[in-house]
């Protein structure tokens, strides 16, 4: 047997036969996954952190992963680095199975150099991202690095471009997500921003291009890593997290829990799972839980919960832009996205940030072959100066584009209010919606009944002796003539006016019909869709 030598890992012997070259072989093996010390572990437990291969057991099924580049060491020389060249030079990369599909996963190692990324590192994530595209397999990157590797220079800094490079090539041909769960400061953070989804952990993950420190000495302003790029802040505030938790437990479990939920690739469907929950169903709660009044909010979130299987569904960036809901859940075992404006904020209203939230989502479902159910209760888009001058035109633009370019099964259901340019951007028939169905209690128009009078009637109400009277009478008008449920379906705009009780099983025949769906878009290098 070798006996290694205790700073560098190097065999201080040689084996002089196949038994003690392969005992060599296991003492190499163990010291690289029993990292660089029992003391660097303990300082990870301390923060409240787990060791990257404790994070991997947990994502990935017991005793599935395969380990990729285990034995890989850095060649720099310069500032101590030839004294330092611990193995997997503090990133482990491989494959294993999520309940039985393959997945392929990184994870930083802070106890190595704090996680930082230099040229053996870089290559190493390089060639796991290679192999996830080539495979056609989804790329689970865990996160926990301090950034680039000073001591090597250019050389370092150089690798995250081949990071991104990788991370806009699979883009859309496999599903990428980036759990952070330390810091990510600088370049460092675009390739989870590059990625479909993101997962933070509160407390010990943190993101931002600069730091506290530097903020203070441009601006002058004073704030904590957390308050600056903490998992609230931006599942909040930024948008740039997808989802938050408490512990790095729980976040791990929802990574697997969206796995479930997603295709290997853009070439395959979602998983389809067999449902015991009855495709014809009646929800009679949803005639009590809805109101008629147009005017009265209620929690669309219920009526998700109501119409999908058991109840369970996945919410997309649920702190951020709550005025719309997107989430993932199953329909008769069958996964698909839901879009949903929520009259609890905002009176449902859609703005900048309830744009571009649902825009990306429908691109996210579109590219991997999820069908879209659109749940219609909008009023129009929030006026003011500060959405105008924010650019609400061309951000609300960003939602039609993805509508419109979208080929996967649409299917929208308006359920109360369906007013002006949000109507039609909310994937009304018009901009392509496969089938368009709407509640007895839905009112399609330009704009509401009594907005639309003041307009129309404007000189009759001034002119009546009692224009208050006039106005009303005028209202009532409006509504008889153009705002009836039935209007939108007598000029073919809607397919069907269906009880709300029934919204599951028509939406699950639907869908069953539309599962063979083909639509091309025209031969072109890409789009150019709205900024």
């Amino acid at each position: 047997m070798t006996v290694l030598e205790e700073t560098t890992g190097e065999p201080t012997g040689e084996p002089t036969d196949a038994r003690g070259r392969v005992a060599e072989l296991h003492e190499i093996r163990a010291r690289a996954v029993a990292g660089p010390s029992e003391k660097a572990t303990e300082a990870q437990h301390a923060k409240g952190k787990l060791t990257a291969r404790e994070r991997i057991d947990l994502l990935l099924d017991p005793g599935s992963f395969q380990e990729v580049e285990q034995l890989r060491r850095h060649r720099a020389t310069g500032f101590g680095l030839e004294t330092k060249k611990p193995y997997t030079d503090g990133v482990i990369t491989g494959w294993g199975t999520v309940e039985g599909r393959t997945v392929f996963v990184y994870a930083h190692d802070f106890r190595i150099f704090g996680g930082a990324l230099g040229e053996a590192h870089a290559t190493k994530i390089h060639k796991i991202m290679d192999m996830a595209i080539a495979a056609g397999a989804p790329l689970v990157s865990l996160n926990d690095g301090a950034g680039a590797r000073i001591q090597e220079g250019v050389s370092a800094l150089a690798g995250y471009g081949g990071i991104f490079q990788r991370n806009t090539k699979a883009s859309g041909v496999i599903p990428q997500i980036s759990v952070m769960l330390g810091p990510c400061a600088g370049g460092a953070a675009y390739s989870p921003a590059l990625t479909d989804f993101v997962f933070m952990v509160r407390e010990t993950s943190q993101m931002f291009i600069t730091g506290p420190d530097v903020v203070k000495a441009v601006t002058g302003e004073e704030i904590t890593q957390n308050g600056l790029g903490g998992a609230d802040v931006h599942a909040e505030t930024s948008g740039v997290c997808h989802f938050a938790y408490d512990d790095e437990e729980t976040c791990i479990a929802e990574v697997r829990y969206l796995l479930s939920l997603l295709p290997q690739n853009n070439r395959e469907n979602p998983p389809r799972v067999e449902s015991t929950d009855p495709v014809d169903r009646r929800s009679d709660v949803l005639l009590d839980l809805v109101p008629a009044d147009g005017n009265r909010p209620y929690d669309m979130a219920k009526v998700i919960e109501e119409i999908v299987d058991d109840g369970e569904y996945l919410e997309v960036h649920e702190r951020w832009a709550r005025n719309i809901i997107c989430a993932l859940g199953r329909l008769d075992g069958q996964v698909v996205g839901i879009i949903a404006n929520q009259p609890q904020v905002l009176a449902g209203v859609l703005d900048i940030e309830a744009s571009e939230k649902a825009a990306r989502f429908v691109q996210m479902c579109d590219a991997f072959n999820i069908p879209i159910v659109t749940l219609l209760d909008v009023p129009g888009f929030l006026p003011g100066v500060d959405q105008e001058h924010g650019g609400i035109i061309r951000h609300g633009a960003k939602l039609l584009y993805a509508y419109c370019n979208a080929t996967v099964p649409r299917i929208s259901l308006i359920l109360r209010k369906a007013y002006g340019g949000a109507y039609i951007v909310m994937d009304s028939q018009s901009i392509g919606a496969d089938l368009t169905y709407a509640w007895p209690t839905n009112e399609i128009a330009v704009m509401g009944a009594e907005g639309a009078a003041n307009v129309i009637f404007r000189r009759q109400i001034a002119s009546a002796q009692d224009p208050e009277a006039m106005r009303q009478k005028m209202v009532k008008e409006y509504k008889a003539e153009l705002m009836h449920p039935y209007y939108a379906a007598e000029r073919g705009l809607v397919d069907d006016v269906i009880d709300p009780a029934e919204t599951r099983e028509v939406l699950i025949k639907s869908l069953a019909m539309l599962h063979t769906k083909h639509a091309d878009l025209p031969s072109r290098k890409h789009g150019n869709p709205p900024q």
